[in-house]
């Protein structure tokens, strides 16, 4: 993963972030940098609830998304992670899954078992552990009702609408 740059940048600020897939894919650089630096925190609007949701981006993070986006050449208007198809402005949901599938594959784990919506119960999965704070997991996540942290191991994504 060190020698690919893109890659190891999705990884960590999809476990940063918590975001559903198409808010994720759908980032662009000012949601993240604040002038050059990449920043501590961000704030994005979610796509399926429309309401904002905060996350903190770790040093680890923020180093990969700054080699990254000096990598692109990526500008403050720039989605963080375009696509390579014309048709298309980023990165989509469906190659995103791909390159998950590719990661768990490499990794030597099953397919059925993880995936995009993995990487956004992850880290709230190790605070919730950690804490046994459902209410800060559901805010988090961005979710409206704390019924649906009652089985975190069990959470099955949903469709961004």
């Amino acid at each position: 993963m060190e020698k690919r740059t893109r890659e190891l940048a999705l990884f960590d600020l999809g476990i940063d972030s918590k975001l559903r897939g198409c808010d994720l894919v759908s980032l662009k650089v000012r949601d993240v940098c604040h002038g050059d630096p990449v920043a501590a925190r961000a704030v994005v609007m979610q796509q399926k609830t429309q309401r904002p949701v905060q996350f903190e981006i770790t040093p680890p993070t923020r180093e990969a998304l700054q080699a990254w986006i000096k990598q692109a050449g990526l500008r403050s208007d720039d989605y963080l992670f375009p696509s390579r198809i014309h048709e298309s402005p980023h990165l989509g949901t469906r190659q995103y899954a791909r390159i998950v599938d590719r990661w768990v594959k490499d990794l030597g784990l099953g397919t059925t078992a993880y995936g995009t919506h993995s990487m956004r119960r992850t880290k709230a999965t190790l605070i919730y552990k950690r804490t046994k704070n459902l209410r800060a997991v559901q805010l988090l996540l961005g979710h409206t009702k704390v019924g649906k942290h009652r089985a975190l191991s069990r959470h099955r994504g949903r469709r961004c609408a």
